[in-house]
């Protein structure tokens, strides 16, 4: 069931809101092991989930981003032919092991 946005729990400013969410008993059995695994609540573990979910759309559009800024305005030759140039001086500096 679908809840329509304006029936749906809001956060207090600054707070937080409690929401229902239906999972398979599998699924449920799985996140409590984790939650025991981890030492922390459901809450946190759904909170963490979500962050990592937000984090990698995040990092995903960035490198979107970056690769139609390549497509549309790609490096000159003259740009690669540096970069190419300067690249063993910059390894070079690095202590390998």
């Amino acid at each position: 069931m679908v809840v329509p946005n304006e029936d749906r729990p809001r956060a207090r400013a600054g707070g937080s809101a409690k929401i229902s969410v239906s999972l398979p008993a599998a699924d449920l059995e799985r996140v409590d092991r984790e939650c025991r695994e981890a030492g922390e609540s459901r809450s946190e573990l759904f909170r963490r989930a979500l962050q990592a979910l937000f984090d990698g759309k995040s990092r995903d559009a960035a490198a979107r981003r970056y690769v139609e800024g390549y497509v549309a305005e790609p490096e000159t030759e003259y740009e690669v032919a540096a970069a190419g140039s300067l690249a063993p001086a910059a390894f070079d500096e690095e202590e390998w092991e």
